[in-house]
């Protein structure tokens, strides 16, 4: 069942971007919006990286609604990017870390000079507070940095992606230089240590946090002063705009036997529970599994499917470029993730977009974008029922799968629109711009 607010926004599909600013815009006019300069710093652990297209995905409509905005990471991506777009953005954005020493020395050394005080404060915080005392300078000099680039910038804000290292660098450039943040909550690393996060600290001082999800919303008020609950906000993630731009005509792959994977090959995706219910269904179905992704637990995941026999079944891809993605999605016939631990995934979005149904977890966000109406939801860790919903997706009728799927776009597009999202992000950043 929906949510009140995803029935509201169900009021709204496909509308563009101009529509979606007037629809923010207390006066509802984009002039509004743009008679005062707006400059904003995003900030990320690990920044551009093939996981987290959805920042690049923010940023952009962002960017069209006028918004200046700078990219910053903590360190660049190891990763060898296959799309265009990353490679881009990659040369767009400034690295604090990465060996810059005599640069990071610089910047402590002019904010030492031009706010002593400040500077002496801040350091002694993150001493306090970091979990050892390389750890805290190293915060310290990359706050230096950040607030350093900032000025010279004349920026006032930076919104900062995941709760975990990149808020305590941004929490102490904002006590050296008086700039405000904001940031991201995504789950599950904040939820998993947030005392040793210093999660509530975070919020406090924030200037808004955003969940991307109800339950998201929910454990950082769990976490936080009911004094500070209104500066937390759900503000969603959004799908790429090419995997909305036209109606999904293309229904051939629903009668395809290949199901996709996109996932981190990591713990909390639960891919090992994959492999042992593809192994139960194998035995009555004819499949092929796609697992597009990678990741430390790639080692585990091909000795199981060896030790299944399940080579001629299971295919692991590595990373793909997000147009490589979209035509696995669209020749697919579901995609499986049967995570552990989540946020909202965003390849759940771009599936059903495209008007794939879906088999997940009832973990964190899922329940909230994924029902009956769209796909299958399994209990977390039950192989018999992830084999079940398995068998289900291979025997249903292409017709079923297509009104799941068309469900699931309409779904999408009312929750999940870059450019209605970025209007909801754009007005909690306006007062801060």
């Amino acid at each position: 069942m929906l949510s009140g607010f995803q029935e509201k926004r169900q009021a709204m599909p496909d509308i563009g971007a101009g529509q979606a600013i007037a629809a923010s815009s207390p006066s509802g006019t984009r002039d509004d919006i743009a008679s005062t300069p707006r400059k904003v710093a995003y900030l990320v652990n690990v920044y551009p990286k093939i996981s987290h297209s959805f920042i690049r995905t923010e940023i952009d409509a962002l960017e069209r609604l006028g918004v200046e905005v700078s990219r910053f990471t903590i360190r660049r991506t190891p990763e060898d990017f296959s799309d265009p777009a990353d490679r881009i953005e990659a040369a767009r954005t400034m690295s604090l870390l990465d060996g810059n020493w005599p640069k990071l020395a610089g910047a402590v050394l002019r904010n030492f000079l031009k706010r002593p005080g400040k500077a002496y404060s801040a350091l002694v915080r993150s001493l306090r507070q970091a979990d050892s005392r390389v750890r805290a300078v190293a915060y310290f000099a990359e706050a230096a940095a950040l607030a350093d680039q900032m000025e010279r910038q004349s920026i006032r804000h930076v919104h900062v992606h995941f709760g975990t290292n990149p808020v305590a660098v941004a929490r102490l450039a904002a006590r050296l230089s008086g700039i405000s943040y904001s940031f991201t909550a995504h789950g599950p690393d904040e939820f998993d240590a947030p005392l040793a996060l210093d999660l509530p600290g975070k919020i406090a001082d924030a200037a808004f946090v955003a969940g991307v999800s109800s339950f998201g919303r929910s454990q950082l008020m769990r976490w936080s002063d009911p004094a500070h609950w209104s500066r937390i906000q759900v503000v969603r993630c959004a799908v790429a705009r090419h995997f909305l731009q036209e109606d999904v005509t293309d229904h051939t792959g629903l009668e395809s036997r290949t199901l996709i994977c996109v996932a981190r090959l990591s713990a909390q995706k639960g891919l090992p529970l994959l492999v042992a219910a593809a192994a139960r269904v194998a035995g009555s179905h004819d499949f092929t599994i796609d697992i597009v992704g990678d990741g430390d637990g790639r080692a585990v995941l091909e000795e199981q499917v060896d030790r299944l026999n399940l080579k001629g079944r299971i295919r692991l891809l590595g990373w793909r470029s997000s147009e490589d993605v979209r035509k696995l999605l669209v020749a697919s016939r579901a995609l499986v993730l049967p995570s552990f631990a989540e946020g909202l995934p965003v390849v759940l979005m771009e599936a059903l977009a495209l008007g794939r149904p879906v088999v997940s977890t009832a973990v964190a966000g899922i329940p909230e974008l994924l029902d009956a109406e769209n796909g299958w939801l399994v209990p977390s860790g039950s192989v018999d029922a992830l084999a079940e919903a398995m068998t289900a997706v291979l025997d249903a009728p292409r017709e079923l799968l297509e009104a799941m799927g068309q469900a699931g776009r309409r779904r999408v597009l009312a929750a999940h629109h870059p450019d209605i999202n970025a209007c909801e992000l754009e007005a909690l950043l306006r007062p801060c711009l």
